[in-house]
């Protein structure tokens, strides 16, 4: 610190100097100038005092008398007037360098007032020299920390990358053995299909079989019908009751209710009720004829009606019923982990409900679509929602903190579904623009367009990797897209344009809703329509109407433009309608009917509840108690 100040008055007084020096060099020649005007003066006033004596003698001679001295006092007058005019302009001049001086005077004391603060100024500059000195070796130390701890996060993201690396060639290689097993798989039902061709084809050559089989079995419901009486007094089986049954065949229903018949097991009545041409009502009302069954007997048909052929009560009670949106609602979804519902709108919000809580105030509403949502979909963890949009996009949500992560854009027509194809890296998406898209959303990019040559309406995958895509479009025809070998399977053409897709959760059936007003199921083994369902009052919606199969894949739920909801069972058996979107109560509690059709519905993974929107901004949750 003393070597910093002993630098500091050596600048002060070298700036001091300086300052003098320059300040002298201005004004030495005028002080010069002025002292010469002084000994100039003082040498006029001696020779003054001089000429005065001399006038005086002069003057005394010129009294005495004489000529020649006349001409010599003239000749001295003039020069004293000379002199006397010459001491007249040294005095003006005199004046004029006192008045200049005193100027010079006033600016000095100028310049030492600014020289006084120039001095405060630059005490407060060194002072603040001093605290940026300061900040500067904080900022270096800073700086090195900042260094090391840059190394080490360079060597942590080297290390990840080499893991993530390493976790990739893991992946590549499960999913390697996942396509084998796949391909295993699919060889296994192969061969599954084939031997239920051989067992079909040795039904057709023993016709003689089934008639021999048919007649025993029209001989045993003439003595069901005959003997009231002793049915009634057959004891029950030890077996699963009617309401506890686990087939989902009536014929074993049937079977334990009447007592069974030793050559007679259930594939051998179904295979009769085939050969005589029975669906399921047809026998079981020849089994038990109106009037001629024991009360036992017809409390067991009401509770197979009521409950179904499966043995799972029909959601039919109002759990939870409320304004979903702003206006009309067009998807619902709900959670794989969660007992919560995803809806979408045309109000361009996609608003999640806490169905467990029931409350009627949405968890959480997710925005940043510029037009109405035509899909929303989860991925298997429920950890992201995926939802499609009329603004040629669609979006990724994350659940937790409920931020838009991805936005994908690159159609040219409005996008109707979407789905993950590999969890939770790649989407593929359907649109109007008679595309399909797989998007990467670790580059947010497109990977691979599929020209389908139609608008698509609705789109599944086949698993979690997303091998097979399954596309519904307007031209009638739902198309097979293998993203493995990029080929596309044989199309199966529908008798109107396809509205929905929905898979059984062994993949083996799909279902599809059809313009013409029936749902279609396919046996995906054999990519064939197995049944149709149907019923004088069911319409379809509108063009993007969904379907949906419940959890066990045995139950089919459709909404219809009536307003109401018809639940089949996979056997073709209507087992309940729910009308909860055909009435609403206005300010006065009088039922009026507004625009009712459903749009959606999603049957619940975990338990027996049903979600369902409509036209009219209303969400309903259906539960079996």
């Amino acid at each position: 610190m003393s070597t910093e100040e002993h630098v500091w008055r050596a600048h002060v007084v070298r700036r001091l100097r300086e300052r003098n020096r320059k300040e002298c060099d201005n004004f030495k020649e005028i002080i010069e100038q002025n002292n010469r005007l002084i000994d100039h003066v003082a040498q006029l006033k001696a020779d003054n005092l001089k000429l005065s004596v001399e006038n005086e003698q002069l003057r005394s001679a010129v009294s005495t008398g004489g000529t020649g001295s006349n001409v010599a006092i003239a000749t001295l007058e003039k020069k004293l007037l000379a002199q006397q005019e010459e001491l007249t302009e040294l005095h003006k001049r005199k004046g004029e360098n006192s008045q200049l001086i005193v100027d010079l005077n006033l600016k000095v004391e100028q310049q030492r007032t600014i020289i006084a603060e120039k001095e405060h100024s630059l005490a407060d500059q060194q002072t603040n020299n001093n605290r940026l000195r300061a900040e500067v070796q904080l900022l270096h130390s800073s700086l090195e920390e900042l260094k090391k701890l840059n190394n080490t996060m360079l060597d942590e993201h080297t290390a990840l990358q080499l893991a993530f690396s390493s976790l990739e060639d893991k992946l590549r290689g499960v999913q390697d053995e996942n396509r084998c097993l796949l391909d295993r798989l699919m060889r296994y039902k192969s061969k599954d299909a084939d031997k239920l061709n051989e067992e079909n084809e040795s039904i057709i050559r023993l016709p003689s079989i089934f008639r021999k089989r048919s007649a025993k079995l029209k001989r045993d419901l003439e003595d069901a019908v005959r003997e009231p009486s002793s049915s009634s007094n057959i004891s029950p089986t030890p077996g699963p009751t009617p309401m506890q049954r686990t087939s989902t065949s009536p014929a074993q229903f049937v079977g334990g209710i009447i007592g069974g018949d030793d050559d007679f097991d259930e594939a051998t009545i179904n295979g009769a009720m085939e050969a005589i041409g029975l669906d399921d009502n047809e026998y079981i009302s020849a089994r038990f004829t109106a009037g001629e069954v024991t009360e036992n007997t017809r409390a067991s048909i009401d509770a197979l009606k009521s409950t179904g052929y499966l043995g799972q009560a029909n959601p039919t009670k109002i759990l939870m019923k409320f304004e979903a949106h702003e206006n009309e609602s067009h998807a619902v979804r709900w959670s794989p982990v969660e007992r919560m519902v995803a809806t979408g709108g045309a109000d361009r919000k996609v608003k999640l409900w806490d169905i467990g809580k029931n409350s009627t105030e949405p968890r959480a509403v997710l925005s940043g679509s510029s037009a109405g949502i035509n899909s929303v979909d989860f991925d298997s963890t429920g950890a992201y929602i995926l939802g499609t949009s009329n603004d040629y996009g669609a979006r990724v949500w994350t659940v937790m903190d409920n931020r838009l992560r991805h936005t994908l854009t690159g159609h040219s027509g409005k996008v109707m579904a979407a789905k993950y194809v590999h969890e939770p890296i790649k989407v593929v998406t359907g649109s109007h623009d008679r595309t399909l898209k797989i998007w990467d959303l670790r580059s947010i990019a497109c990977i691979e367009t599929k020209f389908a040559g139609s608008s698509c309406n609705d789109l599944v995958t086949t698993d979690s990797l997303g091998s097979t895509i399954i596309s519904g479009h307007y031209d009638k025809k739902i198309r097979f897209w293998d993203i493995r070998t990029e080929k596309q399977a044989d199309d199966v053409l529908m008798p109107a344009k396809i509205t929905s897709l929905d898979l059984s959760k062994d993949c083996n059936y799909l279902i599809c809703s059809v313009r013409d007003d029936t749902i279609k199921l396919l046996d995906l083994r054999k990519n064939q329509v197995i049944s149709t369902f149907t019923n004088e009052h069911f319409k379809i919606s509108c063009d993007f109407a969904r379907a949906s199969f419940n959890p066990s894949g045995l139950k089919i739920a459709c909404g219809s433009a009536d307003g109401a909801i018809y639940i089949w069972n996979v056997n073709g058996f209507l087992e309940a309608t729910l009308k909860g979107h055909r009435w609403e109560e206005d300010n006065n509690k009088n039922r009026i009917k507004p625009n009712t059709a459903v749009n959606a519905v999603s049957w619940s993974p975990n338990n027996n509840m049903l979600a369902s929107v409509g036209k009219h901004k209303r969400c309903i949750i259906y539960s079996d108690s």
